[in-house]
């Protein structure tokens, strides 16, 4: 097992980024950490630009983007930067001069096109720039830890040299998800001293945090890679939640050890390269500064955690919702939700659940690790279900190759070096997807189609938002495939598509759900159920540090039931793993 981190006993740089997927325990991370090093004398200033943060409920403060001193704890300083608010203003300062010159369908084009992960990615880094490049913070601070790092895709951009040409402003051949970067000029020196200060070792490490779960650990893998590559070299990994004992008369005590030593010694080669250390599962609330401080104490529970928590009341299960489609003749049903909450195998067991009341339905998903294979087994178990498995490298490469193609005539190696590192963005992704996505749900009006994996509001906007351009100009970004155009329509019928939103019952994943379910609003999709996965206070378990955690799952669940989901279903933690098609049958029975 991997030594326990301890900022005592760490060399630390004076700038700190702690990374890793929604839900894994970033935010309570980096807030033990900052507040181990001020009680030790440092001067710290803790910065978050999650969009999910909930820095200020940790540390049980109101905070704005301006740094602002903790009265409970001598020697730190915070502040909470909303990226979404600094991406409005991005978004304003690109498209403004543009009215009042540009037809309304024009703008509201550029307007979406800037609405997405990288345009809030750009905008934080804006803050992140600021902070790195400013000699006085240095001055003023012994360390600055930050709560979310850059994407290897935003600092790859940034480093490219037709990023700050003009080809953005003048070019009819496309657009960055960016917008024009040539509007942030004046930035350019801002932004180099920034990229420099996070490649330097003695300036900067960046801490990798995961779950001891798959998932977790394959995506700290590949922001490791992706960061070394263009010199985030000084790496840690930190795993988080790691249960320290197991009460082996408990099933899901038992059960939930054994899952998490069997993630961890099947983690990917590359991570064994990074100096690796573990956090231990705790039961209590990792607020406030006296649970901030036990974090690193290292006690398995406290006394809060160790009280018995109130009975589990009747939850809705999920049969509730294969019911509910199977009533409505839903056609097309998507599961949304970041990785890690089960989006696969809620996608399967409802795809099961129908193949076993009698309809033909099939099942895809864009997973490129093919957990589908995983989850049945090898195996189908029903005629009137079949599976498939859209390929993202192949789906992507085809995209880029199209774009290339119709847009590469005429560019300049820079130009076109922009262009190409464009198309590594997320939308790009997610739009390539979304036209195989189209092709499967096109040829397949006889079945029901079950997604794992939907396109974001965003996305949708965008690709509506380009035939309107289209119209307007004679030109668009991309042409749209007839099964994308008539696809739109029918998602935004509640009559033919139902989207199932995955989550856990934790505030981060909660949030980034709320986040996601307002996203596709925007594009006139309601998502009618969520489904929370997973759940310790549903498992009914006898481990005094997992009834713990369970009892701090109650208000999670209660605000998705009473505030977020038109409907819910709650599936507990599962002491076995269902793989497999009769077992998988079980969710619906």
């Amino acid at each position: 097992m991997y030594p326990l981190f301890n900022p005592k006993h760490v060399e630390l740089t004076p700038f700190l980024f702690f990374t890793g997927k929604g839900g894994v325990g970033k935010t309570s991370v980096a807030c033990a950490t900052a507040v181990a090093l001020a009680d030790r004398g440092k001067k710290v200033l803790l910065v978050s630009t999650d969009p999910a943060s909930n820095l200020q409920d940790v540390l049980s403060v109101e905070l704005t983007g301006e740094p602002i001193e903790i009265p409970a704890i001598a020697n730190l300083s915070a502040a909470n930067i909303d990226p979404e608010a600094a991406a409005k203003s991005y978004r304003e300062k690109t498209v403004g001069p543009y009215r009042g010159k540009l037809p309304d369908a024009v703008l509201a084009t550029m307007e979406e096109q800037l609405s997405g992960a990288c345009t809030v990615e750009i905008a934080a880094f804006d803050e992140f720039s600021r902070l790195l490049s400013d000699e006085a913070v240095l001055e003023q601070y012994d360390h600055v830890v930050f709560d979310t790092a850059p994407t290897g895709h935003t600092l790859r951009l940034l480093q490219l040299p037709s990023a700050w040409s003009g080809f953005l402003d003048t070019s009819t051949h496309g657009a960055s998800c960016l917008g024009p970067l040539a509007g942030l000029e004046g930035k350019k020196e801002m932004y180099a001293k920034a990229v420099a200060a996070l490649s330097d070792f003695n300036k900067t490490t960046l801490l990798l945090v995961a779950r001891p779960d798959t998932s977790s650990l394959n995506e700290a893998a590949r922001a490791a890679h992706e960061l070394k590559e263009i010199g985030v070299e000084n790496q840690l990994l930190i795993v988080n939640g790691v249960l320290q004992t197991r009460h082996p008369e408990d099933v899901v005590s038992s059960a939930f050890y054994d899952r998490q030593r069997r993630a961890l010694k099947d983690a990917p080669t590359a991570l064994k390269q990074v100096m690796t250390y573990a956090l231990p599962f705790v039961a209590y609330s990792l607020t406030g500064a006296d649970n901030l401080r036990h974090l690193f104490s290292f006690y398995s529970i406290t006394t809060a955690a160790a009280a018995n928590t109130a009975e589990t009341a009747e939850m809705p299960g999920l049969d509730r919702v294969i019911a509910d489609f199977e009533a409505n003749n839903t056609r097309v049903i998507f599961t949304m939700g970041k990785g890690g909450v089960g989006k696969t195998t809620v996608a399967s067991a409802i795809a099961v659940g129908l193949a076993e009341r009698g309809h033909r339905v099939h099942l895809t998903t864009t997973d490129p690790a093919d957990h589908l294979g995983y989850t049945f087994g090898g195996g189908k178990g029903n005629e009137r279900l079949s599976i498939s498995r859209i390929d993202p490298a192949v789906e992507v490469a085809n995209y880029k190759t199209e774009v290339l193609k119709d847009a590469g005539d005429g560019l300049t190696e820079e130009e076109l070096a922009y262009l190409k590192e464009d198309m590594e963005s997320p939308c790009t992704e997610e739009i390539a997807l979304f036209k195989a996505f189209a092709t499967v749900v096109d040829k397949a009006d006889d079945e029901i189609v079950v997604i794992d994996t939907a396109p974001t509001g965003h996305t949708l906007l965008l690709l509506d938002s380009t035939e309107a351009y289209h119209k307007e100009m004679s030109r668009s970004a991309g042409d749209v495939p007839d099964s994308v155009k008539k696809l739109l329509p029918r998602l935004r019928n509640p009559k033919e598509t139902g989207v199932v939103i995955v989550t856990l019952a934790e505030a981060t994943p909660v949030l980034e759900a709320a986040r996601l379910q307002e996203d596709l609003k925007r594009a006139q999709i309601d998502p009618k159920w969520w489904i929370i996965n997973q759940s310790l206070y549903a498992a009914k378990t006898e481990d005094p540090v997992l009834r713990g955690r369970a009892a701090s799952e109650k208000q999670w669940i209660q605000k998705v039931v009473d505030e977020l989901a038109a409907k819910y279903a709650v599936i507990p933690w599962l002491a076995e793993e269902k793989i497999g098609y009769d077992k998988l049958k079980e969710f619906s029975n």
